[in-house]
């Protein structure tokens, strides 16, 4: 096991965003987690990553408890990542944001590059290499020195993935990887998806396209109203009448 969240809330004065979830995600896996707009999704990752403070309940990842982590704490643990809205430094080229999504393995500091110490000069082979690497396996190796604001909104999804794994993180958490795209765009992120957890990341989505997720999870948790009313493999879920009833109003998932 991962990662475990025990009895996880958030409340906002009297409004309940994640009231009590429990959940956990084995190494190695895929894991969707699905369910209205406004059930609490984005939330949960919020309280995961550190972003927000839970208002009770735990988080454990590798069997340590980082409840209220601050994010750079959460993140050098070893959990990235994405959000729905693709954050970039879009000022920047497809290398240097990869680089950057680096620094968090680094402790080259002021002096070390001012003086171009041994360490300098062996995390700056490293980071290259790494760079290298990613932006092949992402699909972006022939826009290597492009601007981000060249990109298309695909592509960008392709690079803010490659920099949550720049750091080669344990869990990878991806907040609607495919939001905005069409789907001959959207069978592509799932094929990078998919080879990333072959690499050996284990990974934890948001996702509303239901295809995609039946067809690329090994289990799915629903939440509604902040609360998992459900949780199984794809079969298990496409059949369950609370799911159907709560997330697509009785019409049929599969």
């Amino acid at each position: 096991m991962l990662l475990k969240v025990e009895a996880l809330s958030k409340h906002f004065g009297g409004l309940k965003a994640v009231d009590g979830v429990d959940f956990h995600v084995n190494q190695g896996e895929i894991v969707a987690i699905i369910g209205p707009n406004g059930s609490g999704k984005s939330t949960l990752f919020n309280l995961i990553s550190g972003t927000l403070r839970p208002t009770t309940g735990k988080v454990l990842f590798q069997g340590d408890e980082i409840t209220a982590h601050k994010p750079y704490r959460v993140a050098a643990l070893g959990i990235k990542r994405t959000f729905q809205t693709t954050t970039l430094f879009d000022q920047l080229r497809v290398v240097d944001n990869l680089a950057i999504g680096r620094r968090v393995n680094t402790k080259t500091g002021f002096w070390d590059a001012l003086f171009r110490t041994a360490r300098w000069r062996r995390e700056r082979d490293e980071t290259v290499g790494k760079v290298l690497e990613l932006s092949g396996i992402i699909g972006l190796g022939d826009k290597f020195f492009d601007f981000v604001t060249t990109l298309s909104q695909e592509a960008q999804k392709r690079l803010a993935i490659g920099i949550a794994l720049a750091s080669e993180p344990g869990l990878l958490l991806l907040d609607e990887p495919t939001a905005g795209i069409n789907m001959e765009e959207t069978a592509e992120i799932i094929e990078l998806i998919r080879k990333v957890r072959e690499a050996g990341t284990t990974i934890c989505l948001i996702e509303h396209k239901m295809r995609m997720v039946m067809g690329l999870a090994d289990r799915i948790i629903v939440l509604n109203y902040g609360r998992k009313i459900a949780e199984g493999t794809p079969q298990e879920i496409s059949g369950n009448q609370v799911v159907i009833e709560a997330y697509l109003g009785g019409k049929s998932i599969a």
